[in-house]
């Protein structure tokens, strides 16, 4: 596969612009411009404005018209898992990514490859990743370079998610910060559209498992009117999409659900 989001240059449009048009994806950083399928600081779109921002029409005619345009842009999208330092288990849950990608594809038609890439922060072939997938359950850290990277990742349009399996808290907001040092993880509220793009979670994000007291959050960070970061916290989706840990039903059928809108947000954003 190309490279998904080359570096920009002054008036150069991106294959995504190509194939989908500029009206779609509006100039990054440009909030007075915007006219995309979800603008930035509440701004109504011409799709909200004709159809409604919660219509569950509006919603299906967006993904609708993606999904068309996607088949002929592109083959596959292959979900890449973050291989990082520090001594956490990168790696853990290893079916978790293919039985997503086997779900999206099921759900909604995407045509996501069953298996999943393996990228470090240094990988030549980073930039043709949009989407990038990161778990453990202990330290993660990031060597000057590798942060200029992540930082050149988002510039480009990529999109990082975050799922702390106990224990990685404190280092990725630590490794965040000196990606973004001007900007924090913000949790992002109840009607924000990554929670209702297909499958609605009216109270956010579904708990699958209990690792801290308290409900479970879901925090952002917005690069360029975007939100370019999502990271899941008291609640571990992704441990919902492996058999390993044999849970009821219901609960995998809520962790696909909240993947299913992350992976689909993260192509629209």
């Amino acid at each position: 596969m190309g490279e998904i989001f080359p570096q920009r240059g002054e008036g150069v449009e991106t294959p995504i612009e190509r194939g989908l048009g500029k009206r779609i994806f509006p100039q990054r950083g440009d909030r007075k411009k915007t006219t995309g399928f979800f603008s930035a600081r509440g701004v109504e779109t011409p799709i909200e404005r004709g159809l409604g921002k919660n219509h569950n029409l509006g919603r299906l005619g967006v993904l609708l018209f993606i999904l068309f345009l996607l088949s002929f842009s592109f083959g596959q999208i292959k979900i890449a898992r973050l291989r990082y330092e520090g001594g956490g288990d990168w790696y853990n849950d290893p079916d978790a990514i293919p039985n997503l990608a086997r779900e999206i594809r099921r759900r909604t038609g995407v045509l996501v490859a069953e298996e999943e890439a393996h990228v470090s922060l240094l990988d030549k072939n980073l930039f043709s990743y949009p989407f990038l997938f990161v778990t453990g359950h202990g330290n993660i850290a990031f060597s000057e370079e590798e942060v200029k990277r992540l930082r050149e990742f988002f510039d480009r349009g990529g999109f990082l998610y975050a799922d702390d399996d106990y224990g990685m808290d404190e280092s990725f907001r630590r490794e965040m910060r000196k990606v973004f040092p001007n900007s924090e993880l913000v949790e992002l509220p109840f009607d924000f559209p990554i929670y209702h793009i297909f499958y609605s979670f009216p109270n956010g994000l579904p708990k699958i498992h209990e690792h801290y007291e308290g409900r479970p959050k879901g925090f952002g960070i917005f690069h360029r009117g975007r939100l370019c970061v999502f990271y899941t916290w008291n609640t571990n989706i992704s441990d919902g999409w492996t058999e390993a840990h044999n849970d009821p039903e219901e609960k995998r059928e809520e962790a696909f659900r909240m993947g299913v809108n992350i992976f689909l947000y993260s192509l629209i954003r």
